[in-house]
C-alpha cells in the first residue's frame, strides 16, 4: 500500500512538473527565434549593390591558401582567385608537406601566371592578382600543427595590410574579396567573417549541414557578434577569415593558438577576447565550398573537430548530447500527451522558422527540417564518435599526421582566451593604478615643498 502511494505521487509529481518543463522550453525556443527572424535578414549581405565598389585607398590584401594533399581541389581554387577583380592582391599559397603532386601543381600555376603577366600589352587594365606565389614546407617543427605552421610561415612572409585565410577547395566570386573589404573598412573590423555557400550534393548532406546550422544559432548567435559585450558569441570559418595585419599581430598572431585543432573559431575566439571589432556578414552565393561527400564523408570530417570543441572533455560532450536530445528529440514526445501538445508544437514550429531564415542566406533547402531529429541524432553519433575514436587512439590524426592528446589538451579550451585577456586586463589596470598612484604621491610632495 505503502509503494502504490509513493508511485501515484512521483507519477503526479512528474504530471506537473513535465508541462512546466515543456512550456519553459518553449518559452527560451520563441525568445531565441524571435532573435533569428529579425535580425539576420538585417545583417549584411555583400551580394547587395552597396559594397560593390572599390574600397577606398585600395588596402593591400594577401589571400593565403594552405593545401595539403589538395590535388584534385585546389586547381579551381586558384583559377577562382586569379578572376578576382581586385587590384591591391597577392594570392600566396603554402604547400604543407604534400605527397600527391600538390606542390608541382601550384608551381606550374606560379610559373604560367608570371608569364601571362609579363606578356600583358602595356597599357591594358590588369586582370587578376597582381602575384601568385607559393612557398613549400617541408618539415614540421615540434609543438606546432601543420595547418596552424603554415599560416604563420605565410603571415611572416606577408606585408599586406590585410590577410585572408582561406582553404584548398574554396571557389571564390570574382568581386567577393572588393565587396568584403569595402564592408570592412566601413566597419572598422579587425576581423571579418564571410560565412560560405555550403554546397549540398546529397540528402544526407543536406540533412546533416542542415541540423548543424540550426544547432548553431545555439553555439554562436550571428546577430551578436559584433557585440563587444557578447564574449561567447563568436565567428569563425576556414573558408574565410579576414584580418587585418596589425590586429593580428597585437594578439601575438598563430604562435599562441600553435597546437589548436579548430583554429578558425579559435582566431575568432582571440580576437573578440582582446577586444578587436569583430564582424559577420552573408554572401550567397559568392564563397562556395563543398565540406565532405556525403553522410560518411561528414562524419569522418568531423571526426578531428567535435571531440577537440569540447577541449577533449567526454563530460562536456555527453551533457552536450543530452542538451541536443532534450531541446530538439524531446518535443516530439511531447506530442503524444496533451499537456506538453501545445508547447511541443510551438518548438517544431521554431525548428521550422529556424531552418527557414537561415536556408534563405545559406542556400540550404527548408525543407531538410522536416528530417531534422534524422540530423540531430547524426550529430550526437558525431560528436560521440569523435570522442572515442580520438580517445581510444590517444590522439588526432590530421592529413597523415597523428598529435598525442596530451600536447593538444593544454592548448583547446574555449575559455582560454577570455582568461588570458582578463588576466592582461588586470595586469594593465593595476599598471595604470600604480602609475596614478606614483603620480599622486609625486604631486603631494610638490605641494609640501612649495
Amino acid at each position: 500500500m505503502h509503494s502504490l502511494s509513493l508511485h501515484l505521487h512521483l507519477t503526479e509529481f512528474w504530471r506537473g512538473i513535465l508541462p512546466t518543463v515543456a512550456w519553459g522550453i518553449g518559452l527560451v525556443w520563441v525568445l531565441r527565434t524571435y532573435d533569428l527572424v529579425s535580425r539576420v535578414p538585417a545583417m549584411p549581405n555583400l551580394t547587395m549593390m552597396d559594397w560593390d565598389e572599390m574600397p577606398e585607398g585600395l588596402p593591400t590584401l594577401t589571400v593565403v591558401v594552405p593545401a595539403r594533399d589538395e590535388v584534385e581541389k585546389i586547381g579551381a581554387t586558384l583559377e577562382a582567385l586569379l578572376a578576382a577583380d581586385y587590384p591591391a592582391l597577392r594570392v600566396l599559397v603554402v604547400d604543407d608537406r604534400s605527397k600527391d603532386g600538390t606542390g608541382e601543381l601550384v608551381d606550374r600555376y606560379v610559373e604560367e601566371y608570371a608569364e601571362r603577366q609579363r606578356s600583358r600589352k602595356p597599357g591594358k587594365r590588369p586582370v587578376g592578382p597582381e602575384r601568385l606565389d607559393a612557398i613549400h614546407i617541408t618539415d614540421l617543427p615540434e609543438g606546432w600543427l601543420g595547418k596552424t605552421f603554415a599560416l604563420m610561415v605565410a603571415t611572416e612572409n606577408s606585408d599586406s595590410e590585410y590577410l585572408l585565410f582561406t582553404d584548398a577547395d574554396v571557389l571564390f566570386s570574382p568581386s567577393v574579396l572588393r565587396r568584403a573589404l569595402v564592408y570592412a573598412r566601413d566597419a572598422e573590423a579587425d576581423h571579418l567573417v564571410v560565412l560560405p555557400t555550403v554546397q549540398v550534393k546529397s540528402w544526407g548532406e543536406g540533412v546533416l549541414l542542415g541540423f548543424m546550422q540550426a544547432l548553431g544559432v545555439w553555439v554562436s548567435r550571428p546577430w551578436k557578434v559584433e557585440d563587444p559585450k557578447a564574449r561567447r558569441d563568436v565567428a569563425g570559418i576556414g573558408a574565410f577569415n579576414l584580418v587585418r595585419r596589425q590586429a593580428l599581430d597585437e594578439i601575438g598572431g598563430w604562435l599562441p593558438q600553435r597546437m589548436v585543432v579548430l583554429e578558425d573559431v579559435t582566431l575568432g575566439r582571440r580576437m573578440k577576447a582582446a577586444g578587436m571589432r569583430e564582424r559577420l556578414a552573408f554572401a550567397p552565393g559568392m564563397v562556395l565550398v563543398h565540406w565532405a561527400s556525403g553522410w560518411g564523408g561528414l562524419l569522418r570530417t568531423t571526426t578531428k573537430n567535435l571531440f577537440a570543441a569540447f577541449n577533449f572533455q567526454p563530460l562536456l560532450v555527453l551533457l552536450a548530447s543530452l542538451w541536443i536530445g532534450i531541446f530538439f528529440l524531446l518535443p516530439l514526445l511531447g506530442l503524444a500527451w496533451l499537456p506538453t501538445l501545445l508547447p511541443s508544437l510551438l518548438i517544431l514550429c521554431c525548428i521550422g522558422a529556424t531552418y527557414r531564415v537561415l536556408g534563405g542566406v545559406s542556400w540550404i533547402d527548408a525543407r531538410y527540417g522536416w528530417f531534422y531529429p534524422v540530423g540531430a541524432l547524426g550529430v550526437i553519433y558525431a560528436m560521440l564518435r569523435s570522442m572515442v575514436v580520438v580517445s581510444v587512439t590517444r590522439g588526432v590524426v590530421w592529413r597523415g599526421t597523428t598529435y598525442p592528446l596530451r600536447e593538444l589538451r593544454p592548448h583547446n579550451n574555449p575559455l582560454k582566451w577570455d582568461r588570458e585577456a582578463n588576466r592582461q586586463i588586470d595586469r594593465e589596470t593595476k599598471a595604470q593604478r600604480t602609475a596614478r598612484r606614483f603620480a599622486d604621491s609625486r604631486k603631494r610632495r610638490g605641494t609640501r615643498k612649495g
